[in-house]
């Protein structure tokens, strides 16, 4: 009886008249007309003087509801007669959420332009690389969507966790989709004789979670181009919610992530130099400085890796050092298991793994799976290990790095397996709960396995289960593999922080 009314309830409401609002940018986020090549390169003008916006300028739509139209259905029913004349080529996946969907429809109008000039130019074999370089601000990139979870019921929904907070698993997606579409946006020179470059996501960056994410108060992610080099993107975005409470005092930012994307020639897959970026505000300029230094010192500390490795006996033998300490507790469980510390466990007791086969609906524009998903299945994995090692829901605290080393196919047999790498104890009112997960592409047919990506998390506990008595036990490793991983972990954070 309970199922037929509850039944009948749901029939109620989605047949009821009252839609669903689309979401989307406000006028401030609309994405200003890249300069033509007849114009200075620079991009110092008045941006007011700037031609009229192409259509793909209008505001990103976001509909809660499959069937909601895109950014060129004008907010109806999605045109079939038209994505069936769509290249194959610009499908994405139907898996995605409704801000991923929109995103998408988004970037891939410039794509279909472009596609569209270069073969009534006589064919894609027309289209050239792009030879000269555009200077632009990070304004003309900048991008941000509003989620209406205070009035959308079905767009709550779909972002709901058990504890009524935002899925962050599910808002990875988002976030990933928002920062490669400000790429796409950042290469793109409105030239069609030119073919478009393909961006794909190298890294992300510490994407650090400041506060809990409500799903019942609306929510917006926005970000821009912050630095480029030769052929690599940095992007920074936000996710602002403004206290349940409206106290205008308090810091709306939710969270902070980074993202590098790197350009490819769509046809040579060879990496491809992207455009030039002008600071204009001194918060801009501010970041642009950050990152550039970054990067310089990551360039410093390479070359000092490499100078170790040629003249550092010294340091192997601190390495040494450093590997016999970490295993010296691992070597007590294999060689007396009666006597081991018991607030300890071996890194291997705390493992979990999943796999699937990776389907057409999860792939991206470019065809491949799509990273956002990627992360998603990752970050899933690395809160249940959290979770199982704990024994308590865990707090999502940081996404310390993700590294994409290989694409991805359709087809392909994916595994996912995580482990806590290791715990940090020294803070005893936050303990810290580090999770390692790492994809491997396996191929059983070759009896081959290569590594697609790895993914770093940090997790804590509740202040009120640390208060009951909660402990949190030492993980240490058994094998000089596990020492080595652990090693380069921390000294990896040692120098992002």
């Amino acid at each position: 009886m309970a199922t037929s009314l509850l039944s009948r309830s749901l029939l109620r409401r989605a047949t009821s008249t009252r839609a669903p609002k689309p979401i989307g940018l406000e006028p401030s986020a609309r994405v200003p007309r890249p300069p033509s090549r007849t114009a200075s390169s620079t991009s110092s003008g008045d941006p007011g003087q700037e031609s009229p916006a192409p259509a793909m300028d209008s505001p990103i739509k976001v509909v809660s509801h499959i069937g909601g139209g895109g950014s060129g259905s004008g907010g109806g029913a999605i045109d079939a007669g038209k994505s069936a004349r769509k290249p194959l080529s610009l499908w994405p996946g139907m898996y995605h959420s409704p801000v991923t969907n929109a995103l998408w429809e988004a970037r891939s109008s410039i794509f279909e332009r472009m596609m569209d000039a270069g073969a009534g130019a006589g064919g894609d074999q027309q289209q050239r690389a792009p030879t000269e370089l555009l200077t632009k601000t990070p304004a003309q990139s900048r991008t941000s969507i509003v989620y209406k979870f205070a009035t959308d019921d079905i767009l709550r929904e779909q972002y709901r966790d058990p504890w009524n907070e935002v899925r962050i698993g599910k808002l990875l997606e988002d976030l990933d989709a928002l920062a490669g579409t400000i790429a796409v946006k950042h290469c793109s020179d409105e030239d069609s004789t030119t073919r478009p470059l393909l961006v794909v996501t190298a890294s992300v960056d510490k994407m650090v979670l400041k506060k809990p994410i409500r799903v019942d108060t609306d929510l917006k992610i926005a970000g821009a181009v912050t630095y480029v080099g030769r052929s690599s993107i940095d992007i920074q975005i936000e996710v602002t919610q403004v206290d349940q409470d409206g106290d205008s005092q308090s810091d709306p930012t939710a969270l902070t992530a980074n993202f590098t994307f790197v350009a490819r020639d769509s046809i040579t897959g060879k990496s491809a130099p992207v455009n030039r970026l002008s600071p204009e505000t001194e918060r801009e300029k501010q970041l642009f400085g950050e990152r550039e230094a970054r990067d310089k010192m990551r360039k410093r500390k390479r070359e000092e890796l490499k100078e170790g490795l040629q003249n550092g006996i010294h340091k192997l033998h601190a390495e040494a050092e450093r590997l016999n300490m970490l295993l010296a507790e691992g070597r007590v469980f294999s060689d007396f298991p009666a006597l081991p510390d018991r607030d300890s466990i071996l890194l291997k007791d705390t493992r979990l793994e999943n796999a699937l086969v990776c389907q057409p609906q999860q792939r991206n524009l470019h065809g491949r799976i799509f990273g956002g998903f990627l992360m998603h299945r990752a970050f899933e994995l690395a809160f249940s290990t959290a979770y199982a090692f704990v024994g308590q829901r865990p707090s999502f605290l940081e996404v310390d790095h993700v590294d994409f080393l290989k694409p991805v196919d359709v087809g392909d047999f994916l595994r996912f397996k995580s482990c806590v790498l290791y715990t940090q104890l020294d803070n005893p009112e936050q303990p810290l709960v580090n999770v390692e997960v790492v994809a491997h592409v396996t191929r059983p047919e070759l009896r081959k396995s290569e590594v697609s990506n790895t993914f770093h998390f940090t997790f804590t506990v509740s202040s009120d289960a640390l208060k009951n008595g909660l402990k949190i036990r030492n993980v240490v490793p058994s094998t000089e593999e596990e020492a080595r991983r652990i090693l380069e972990r921390m000294d990896a954070e040692a120098l992002c922080n």
